[in-house]
C-alpha cells in the first residue's frame, strides 16, 4: 500500500483538487470563457492549477462524462460543440419542463418554497440591475430550479437541472444578443409567475412558462438565423 493509499488527509486533498478544477473548468466551458472547439491540455492545466495531472485527469473524466470536453481519436482532448443541429429536440424538451415544473409548484408548493423561490428571484433582479450577464445566467436558473423542487418531482427537478445546464452556453450567446441589458421584462415575467403559482392557478402557470420559455427559444433561433449577407451594387 503507498502512503497516498494509507493516507486520508492526502485523498481529501485530491478530491478537494478535482472539485477545484472541475468546477473551474465547467464554469469556463459553460459560460463561453473556453469557447467550443478549445483545446484541453493537461500539461497547461497542471502549471495552471499548481498540482499533479491525477487530479486533472479525474476531472476531465468526469466533464467528458457530461459531453462538455471530447477526446478526438488522436487522444488530444478540447471542448465539445454546441449541437446546433439537434436544437429544436433541446428546445422541445426545454419549453416542456419549464412548463411542467411551474404547473407543478402552483399544484404542490409549500410556503417555504415560496420563500425560496422569492429569494432566488431577488437575486436574479440584482443580477439584471448590475448588468452582470454571468450572474443573470446562474441565478436564473437558480429561481427555475428552485420552482422545479416545490413541484415535489425529483425525476422533473433532475432533467430540467440538466436542461438548464446545457443551456448555459446558449444563454450566453442570447443575453450577449441584448447586450448584456436584460429588458425589465423578463424580471417582471417572473414575478408574474411567483403570483399564479403562489395563487395555486395551475393553467396560468402553464402558460406563463410556456411563454417565458418560447420567447428565449425563439430570440436564440433568431441569432443563428439572421440574413446578414453583403449586398453590393455592381
Amino acid at each position: 500500500m503507498t502512503d497516498t493509499d494509507s493516507n486520508p488527509t492526502l485523498e481529501r486533498k485530491r478530491g478537494s483538487g478535482v472539485k477545484v478544477v472541475y468546477d473551474l473548468l465547467r464554469d469556463e466551458i459553460l459560460d463561453l470563457v473556453l469557447p467550443p472547439g478549445s483545446p484541453i491540455d493537461e500539461v497547461q492545466l497542471a502549471e495552471r492549477f499548481k498540482m499533479s495531472r491525477t487530479p486533472i485527469r479525474e476531472a476531465l473524466v468526469r466533464l467528458a462524462g457530461e459531453g462538455l470536453i471530447d477526446t478526438l481519436p488522436n487522444r488530444s482532448t478540447m471542448v465539445s460543440s454546441i449541437d446546433f443541429l439537434n436544437m429544436h429536440t433541446f428546445f422541445d424538451a426545454l419549453v416542456l419542463m419549464y412548463r411542467v415544473t411551474t404547473r407543478l409548484a402552483a399544484q404542490h408548493h409549500r410556503p417555504e418554497d415560496l420563500q425560496i423561490i422569492r429569494a432566488r428571484q431577488a437575486e436574479f433582479a440584482a443580477a439584471v440591475q448590475a448588468q452582470d450577464a454571468l450572474a443573470m445566467i446562474a441565478t436564473n436558473a437558480a429561481f427555475h430550479s428552485a420552482i422545479a423542487e416545490a413541484g415535489r418531482n425529483a425525476y422533473f427537478s433532475g432533467l430540467f437541472n440538466r436542461l438548464l445546464d446545457e443551456g448555459r452556453r446558449m444563454l450566453r450567446l442570447y443575453y450577449q444578443s441584448y447586450g448584456d441589458q436584460l429588458p425589465q421584462r423578463f424580471v417582471d415575467e417572473h414575478e408574474d409567475m411567483i403570483t399564479v403559482i403562489a395563487a395555486r392557478n395551475v393553467e396560468a402557470a402553464d402558460q406563463l412558462a410556456k411563454v417565458h420559455a418560447e420567447q428565449i427559444v425563439t430570440q436564440i433561433k433568431r441569432l443563428f438565423t439572421r440574413d446578414e449577407r453583403l449586398d453590393i451594387a455592381l
